[in-house]
């Protein structure tokens, strides 16, 4: 397997950079494209690596329903696409009335792409799976949230998911953001394969404070 960083926060060289998030895994037989960022970043950077996305790759798979993380969607089309059926709400930051889920709607998606909506794990082949929804079972993760729904309720981001890929029986496990928490992922993905080895944790993990979930992590 190999996993390129197409775009996140810092860049270095000839690349670009921006708040959010896009990796290109590439399992030889396959290309999975995981997040967007919010621009076309992630084609420009792919195209400096001569990777050619619109026409290499055909599976997307959205972390989560968070503009820095799929409104680059709207760059793609004629793509599969899958995602938890929660990443299509409207959501907001606490005391903000700005739109901070995906720009594109359910609607527009389904005429774009073949939409694919797992809430169970989705076994996209052998060795690759979709977790869906991921349990909060740690006592120190996905207790407070920033967010809230259209609803006006707290938004603990129900969509938030990881890719599991099996090689060798080791896991590798790639987050967008890891709301639910990372070690929640992590042993969902244990319970989900029946692995208890795990060879490498990438992506987004949340953890922006020196507190007691960054320390019990």
């Amino acid at each position: 397997m190999k996993l390129s960083v197409l775009s996140e926060n810092c860049a270095g060289g000839r690349f670009f950079a921006e708040h959010g998030l896009s990796y290109l895994i590439d399992l030889g037989e396959r290309k999975i494209l995981f997040d967007t960022g919010h621009s076309d970043v992630f084609l420009r950077n792919a195209a400096l690596l001569g990777i050619d996305i619109q026409n290499q790759v055909d599976l997307v798979v959205l972390s989560h329903g968070h503009w820095d993380h799929g409104n680059g969607l709207k760059y793609l089309h004629d793509k599969t696409i899958i995602v938890h059926p929660a990443a299509f709400i409207r959501r907001f930051r606490k005391g903000s009335n700005l739109n901070i889920g995906l720009e594109l709607s359910k609607l527009e998606i389904q005429s774009r792409f073949k939409l694919i909506e797992s809430q169970e794990p989705y076994r996209i082949a052998e060795n690759i799976i979709f977790a869906g929804g991921v349990p909060r079972n740690s006592e120190f993760e996905s207790k407070t949230t920033q967010f809230i729904d259209e609803g006006g309720n707290e938004d603990f981001v129900p969509d938030d998911s990881a890719l599991i890929i099996i090689e060798d029986n080791e896991l590798t496990i790639i987050s967008g953001c890891a709301h639910s928490g990372i070690c929640n992922i992590i042993e969902y993905a244990k319970i989900i394969t029946g692995l208890d080895k795990v060879r490498t944790v990438i992506g987004g993990f949340h953890l922006k404070e020196v507190d007691d979930q960054t320390l019990k992590t």
